[in-house]
């Protein structure tokens, strides 16, 4: 892949890191509202990453790193049902985990940490087979790659210290592919009665299924296709894989510029009565293209599907080049922005099949053209009110996925495994 320009992009990094070097000096910058302590979306849990990199990487120190992971705990950490990847025990359980390293920092911790997260887990696990047991529908929170399970199986999987429970929650993505009589109509396990808020609303009459990263299908897709790789396979895993894949192979558009998915299926679009959108929206990594794509490459790779492989990878060439796309793509964040879409092009070229040297992600291209440029930019990304520090939505996401890009190799801390695209 062509690199972005290595010292702007090293420039902006460095900037972020440096204006992000202390809670206490981030604080007194008068961001917007949403500091949650233990929140790796929005809080010190997820700023502590980029100082994790960079401390792996040489250019920053563990200090700063250590100082964001007592900034997440300050107001201590949650374990109960409201805690999941992105907040809570799980989340800080990956920051120190990322931290941890062959040294093992934060062992004892990580520990405390791991039993109740299992514990939690598996109260949710019991929940959940007791809904299909009933043959509901589930919530969103259930499953999804933020809130739900399938998060947690994420920071399982990188933890690599409960198989078993890793197992459970594969077994329980297995069982979603069931199908749920709904009023004499079948619908995927994975239907939700809710919108796309997690809620109900009478602009979704029967909900809807989602196919996006972060809250639909493609979370599972991409967590059964990973621990499928890793060898971690329970019984019906590799059927599940194909059963998603041929899903979304039904709501699969292509305009001549490339494969792409509508962000969700209505009931009106299911039966018929509505048609599917007409043009792609926003190639992001928690809806979209980019996102759906990667986690289809992902499963690809996992069963052995050739032609899966060159239709993910020519959707992700076409979110690249496709202009409707790219217009609508209206910030650098890590979660629907120029920085998420970055990252899985950086990931999915490393995997690819066909050659994507010659697509230049456009990441702030107009503006880190020299680094005068660069750390205008970096100071912009944090200008109150509107700036946003945070990993999914904030500078420090934008400022990692920038690290990854021009250090060309795969994380060290592994802190992508949060999304589900490594």
């Amino acid at each position: 892949m062509t690199p972005l320009n290595e010292g702007a992009a090293r420039a902006v990094a460095d900037g972020v890191a440096e204006r992000l070097s202390s809670p206490s000096e981030v604080r007194a910058m008068g961001l917007r509202a949403g500091w949650w302590p233990q929140s790796l979306a929005v809080g010190a849990a997820g700023v502590a990453l980029l100082h994790i990199e960079r401390a792996y990487a040489g250019l920053g120190s563990w200090q700063r790193a250590h100082q964001w992971l007592d900034a997440a705990v300050v107001d201590g950490v949650s374990a109960s049902k409201g805690s999941h990847l992105h907040y809570g025990a799980p989340a800080v359980a990956f920051a120190l985990h990322a931290a941890g390293g062959e040294l093992g920092r934060y062992a004892r911790a990580l520990e405390t940490l791991d039993r109740n997260i299992a514990g939690e887990t598996r109260r949710r696990l019991v929940s959940a087979h007791a809904r299909m047991d009933a043959g509901q529908l589930p919530a969103l929170a259930e499953l999804d790659a933020i809130r739900g399970l399938t998060g947690i199986g994420g920071y399982l999987r990188q933890r690599d210290t409960n198989g078993q429970l890793l197992g459970e929650i594969l077994t329980y993505l297995v069982r979603l592919m069931e199908p749920v009589n709904d009023h004499n109509e079948l619908l995927p396990g994975w239907w939700t009665t809710l919108a796309p808020s997690g809620r109900l609303s009478a602009e979704f009459p029967g909900g809807h299924a989602n196919t996006g990263m972060a809250h639909g299908i493609s979370g599972p897709l991409a967590l059964l296709a990973l621990t499928l790789r890793d060898g971690k396979a329970v019984d019906g895993q590799a059927e599940a894989i194909v059963c998603i894949c041929a899903w979304l192979d039904r709501w699969c558009q292509d305009d001549g510029s490339g494969p792409w998915w509508p962000h969700w299926v209505t009931r009106a679009q299911l039966s018929g009565a509505q048609p599917t959108p007409s043009k792609p929206s926003r190639p992001s990594w928690c809806y979209g293209t980019a996102g759906v794509a990667r986690a289809q490459q992902l499963a690809a790779l996992a069963i052995g599907d050739h032609a899966r492989q060159d239709v993910a990878e020519r959707a992700v060439v076409g979110a690249l080049t496709h202009p409707s796309q790219l217009a609508a793509i209206t910030d650098a964040s890590l979660c629907h922005g120029h920085a998420g879409l970055l990252h899985i092009v950086t990931r999915c070229a490393a995997d690819a099949s066909i050659p994507m040297a010659r697509f230049q992600p456009p990441l702030l291209q107009a503006l880190i053209e020299d680094e005068t440029d660069a750390e205008q930019l970096a100071a912009e990304l944090l200008q109150p009110p509107g700036g946003c520090f945070g990993f999914l939505e904030g500078a420090a996401g934008i400022a990692l996925a920038l690290h990854t890009a021009f250090s060309g190799s795969p994380p060290v801390s592994g802190w992508d495994s949060c999304l589900l695209i490594a």
